[in-house]
């Protein structure tokens, strides 16, 4: 049994200051000081914030790896990094490249998807495939080359590794083939991202099974009166939506808004790039050349590819830039994701039984301490 004292415990609907942490590899509880089981080893939090490990649903790369590079390595270099960012579990995240390249990158997160249970970093949940079923209109920074329409048997195939595909439901047939196959034969989150629909066809599409939409706001049609687009069917559906939160792709004025409408279906991502925690300069990202300059990355002809977000700074950036209670802020990075990939009763939260999953950060919410399992994986 281990005890963390003198910390600001964030649950999921509250901060408790004056209690304290046990675990094992799983939570045991909130207890007051006076309580600590005789034998346990103290941890001391010196004031800082006790939170539940981060869950990163959509990041590309690290420390100058890609995941596209289809290498063991890379997706363990990748781990090492995040983890010191308060990341606990992640999905690595493919984008439209060659079909080969985009099998060789799964096959490469599936072949660590075990070993990650042990080794340094985070923890390898699966795949984010983001494309090659996309709009050639709103491809962002993806090769039009490689964008294909909606395949359901190749899904399937990979479907021990995909957690999340991002696709254009109006690439699909009119009554979405694709997508009602992928739902009824997987347990696959289908995400609606590069995407050119119209409202009712992404309303429709919600209706079909799209449960997420991919970096809202970015790569879709957008709001406007007579034309709603996919971002008013974001609001108006179930849908959970994730938001790249490094105050440039979505202006924080938004934060508040979308938390009313949102709430826990609000997850927050990096959508980082393989320029992530390193200098300023020129980087690739699926073979092509990326310029690392202020807190984005562009292509040669100025289009934004990405971020180079820490994922723990995107919870401050929108808790600084917001009302938003801190443990709200904490959700969007931890229970909210867990809940959309279904894992919400291991993960996610400090509740009771589930894994002890935990980040112990200073006052503005830099990681000192990541803990997976009840194991250090990461200490300042």
């Amino acid at each position: 049994m281990k005890a963390i004292i003198n910390g600001k415990i964030i649950l999921k609907d509250r901060i408790v200051e004056d209690g304290v942490l046990l675990y094992s590899d799983v939570i045991e509880g909130v207890v007051k000081a006076d309580q600590i089981p005789e034998g346990a080893e103290v941890i001391d939090a010196k004031g800082g914030y006790v939170a539940p490990g981060l869950i990163e649903m959509h990041i590309h790369g690290y420390l100058g790896k890609d995941v596209c590079d289809g290498e063991e390595e890379s997706i363990r270099v990748i781990a090492e990094g995040i983890v010191q960012n308060g990341v606990t579990a992640f999905l690595p995240t493919t984008m439209t490249e060659s079909m080969d390249t985009i099998k060789k990158a799964l096959e490469s997160v599936r072949a660590c998807m075990e070993k990650s249970k042990t080794w340094k970093g985070s923890v390898v949940l699966g795949a984010h495939a983001e494309g090659p079923f996309i709009s050639p209109s709103k491809k962002g920074a993806q090769p039009l080359e490689y964008i294909l329409k909606p395949d359901a048997k190749f899904v399937k195939e990979y479907s021990d590794v995909i957690r999340t595909i991002t696709l254009a439901p109006e690439e699909d047939t009119e009554d979405f083939a694709a997508i009602r196959e992928i739902v009824r034969d997987t347990d696959v989150v289908i995400s609606m991202g590069h995407t050119s629909a119209d409202y009712d066809t992404a309303m429709k599409a919600t209706a079909a099974g799209v449960k997420h939409l991919t970096h809202f706001f970015n790569a879709m049609t957008p709001m406007a009166h007579r034309a709603p687009g996919v971002v008013t069917a974001g609001l108006n559906s179930d849908a959970s939506i994730e938001l790249i939160v490094d105050t440039f792709h979505v202006f924080p004025a938004f934060y508040d808004m979308l938390f009313k409408l949102k709430g826990r279906k609000l997850i927050f991502v990096t959508d980082c790039l393989p320029a992530g925690g390193l200098p300023y300069g020129e980087y690739t990202l699926g073979g092509q050349k990326i310029i690392y300059r202020d807190i984005v990355c562009r292509l040669e002809d100025g289009t934004v590819a990405g971020s180079v977000l820490k994922l723990n700074k995107g919870v401050w950036n929108v808790y600084t830039n917001s009302n938003i209670p801190l443990n709200e802020c904490v959700n969007g990075a931890s229970l909210n994701p867990a809940t959309t990939l279904g894992i919400q009763d291991k993960k996610g939260s400090l509740d009771v039984g589930k894994d002890a999953d935990i980040i112990i950060t200073d006052n503005e919410f830099n990681v000192l301490k990541t803990i997976i399992k009840g194991d250090v994986r990461y200490e300042a």
